[in-house]
């Protein structure tokens, strides 16, 4: 079975990606005018879209992400325009050594879900050292069925998300509901508003 990247770097090779949009979500969009302008994390940042409205709302933000082609196309679309205060790095979000805390706000628009139990700690962990107490992360992910895909991947277990962030974060709200692309089967989803306890 193609492992994540694998299948990540294939969708990016064959053509536009689903999440090539202008903005990002509407989650996103209602949310982040509520916080007070600081420091931000996009992680999984694919083409930037995220990170750059981020940017033009005057925060300073770090966009990660594993895929290269991504990287290179969110730097250079930030040049494009002009923004000065987002940085785009090259990397899994399981490691983040080369940043520094703290941040006032982590958002992940659908990394999160693909990983294995041992990335999702390491995650946890990355986040627990970079999010200063009182700032938000901001989740969407697929959630697992109750069976599994045909292809046999699976996705996030609420349950093991739900338990591993008991640690160092207060779930503060969830929005269920389905997300389909293209003419796939659409998939259980949901938003998590995390807040660093």
């Amino acid at each position: 079975m193609a492992s994540h990247y694998d299948r990540l770097f294939e969708f990016y090779q064959s053509g536009p990606v689903p999440w090539d949009q202008p903005d990002p979500p509407p989650e996103v969009l209602a949310f982040v005018p509520t916080l007070p302008v600081g420091r931000a994390l996009d992680l999984g940042c694919g083409l930037g879209r995220a990170a750059m409205y981020l940017a033009r709302l005057g925060w300073q933000v770090d966009g990660v992400d594993f895929i290269p082609q991504a990287i290179a196309e969110a730097t250079a679309r930030a040049g494009q325009a002009g923004l000065e205060n987002v940085r785009f790095h090259l990397s899994p979000v399981t490691r983040l050594d080369f940043l520094s805390g703290p941040y006032d706000f982590a958002l992940d628009v659908g990394c999160a879900h693909g990983f294995s139990a041992d990335e999702l700690r390491a995650y946890h962990r990355e986040l627990l050292r970079l999010l200063k107490p009182g700032g938000y992360y901001l989740l969407f992910a697929h959630l697992d069925e109750a069976d599994p895909e045909p292809d046999g991947r699976r996705w996030l277990a609420e349950a093991d998300l739900r338990r591993l962030f008991g640690e160092g974060f207060a779930l503060e709200r969830v929005e269920y509901g389905q997300t389909q692309v293209g003419d796939q089967a659409p998939w259980r989803s949901a938003w998590f508003w995390f807040k660093r306890t």
